[in-house]
């Protein structure tokens, strides 16, 4: 059983606590996730089983997300599952004053993630340093982002924005909230987060753990194909056994006898090596004295 789950996680659970959950109900130690959520967080969080979990880091990179920011309200998680350190009304605040504010926040821009984070400093984890009182200074980062859309606004004492956020791996939704209130000279918290979208998996096609034990107790669950999650990247069709038993010796390939996408033809760069069975693996187009090879980067046979 090799392939991907498009998972719907629930709040209350952490990434961790899933995966586990996965492996008891498939009965099967190989599984991975694509990029954590926030035991607070809902939506799409992608599962690797099987020989999948070695093609993670090859899925698409973009997420979506939608949430909620109240302005006015600081946390030492910068959620509201952390300790309120500032809570003051903001009465003076524009929607079209935070629209305004949002357009800084496209692009490649620098981020310094949240404390209370999985980001490791010195081999330690930020939350488990944190947690111990001690104070450190968390390494920034560059992320993109690609689009910002508000959906709703409601105002009040302690204002709340709705917002649908594009962007790139590794960027914290916490602390676009908390650096949204500081440039409106307030403070800011992610009051709610949902991605709907993750690693090329949409969150209208997920199910949950419960629905995944029903399917599988049922006899009907089966896994999203490497081939069906690898829809982006170009493919390389070996077309005969040879082929394949150089493959999975981790050998070279010249391209003579392997049918190539046109974007594979053309371009350096990673390709799923294909068969008449399913994925192979990924390899990578290299023009290496002149002749252009694959060469393996993941056999999966």
């Amino acid at each position: 059983m090799d392939g991907f789950i498009n998972l719907k996680k629930l709040p209350n659970w952490t990434s961790h606590d899933c995966v586990a959950k996965v492996r008891r109900i498939l009965q099967t130690k190989k599984v991975g996730h694509g990029g954590t959520l926030d035991p607070a967080a809902v939506g799409v969080l992608p599962i690797a089983i099987g020989k999948a979990t070695r093609l993670l880091e090859y899925l698409p990179t973009g997420k979506a997300y939608r949430a909620i920011i109240r302005l006015g309200v600081q946390t030492t998680t910068d959620d509201l599952e952390g300790e309120v350190i500032y809570s003051e009304p903001v009465t003076d605040i524009a929607i079209e004053q935070i629209r305004h504010t949002l357009t800084e926040f496209i692009g490649d821009i620098v981020q310094t993630p949240p404390m209370y984070s999985a980001i490791q400093v010195n081999g330690q984890r930020l939350y488990k340093l944190a947690r111990a009182g001690e104070v450190i200074e968390v390494p920034t980062r560059q992320v993109k982002i690609d689009r910002i859309d508000i959906l709703n606004w409601t105002p009040g004492d302690f204002p709340e924005v709705e917002v649908q956020i594009a962007c790139g791996g590794g960027t914290y939704i916490r602390s676009i909230a908390r650096d949204l209130g500081t440039k409106l000279g307030t403070r800011g918290v992610l009051a709610f987060l949902e991605r709907n979208a993750s690693c090329g998996l949409q969150l209208a096609d997920s199910i949950t753990l419960e629905e995944l034990e029903q399917q599988q107790q049922a006899g009907t669950f089966r896994p999203i194909s490497p081939d069906r999650a690898l829809s982006h990247l170009p493919s390389a069709t070996l077309v005969d056994a040879e082929l394949v038993k150089f493959w999975s010796q981790g050998k070279q390939l010249a391209l003579a006898g392997i049918e190539l996408t046109p974007t594979a033809s053309q371009l350096d760069g990673y390709v799923k090596v294909m068969s008449a069975d399913g994925c192979l693996g990924i390899g990578e187009m290299r023009s290496i004295d002149g002749i252009q090879l694959i060469v393996p980067q993941k056999v999966l046979i």
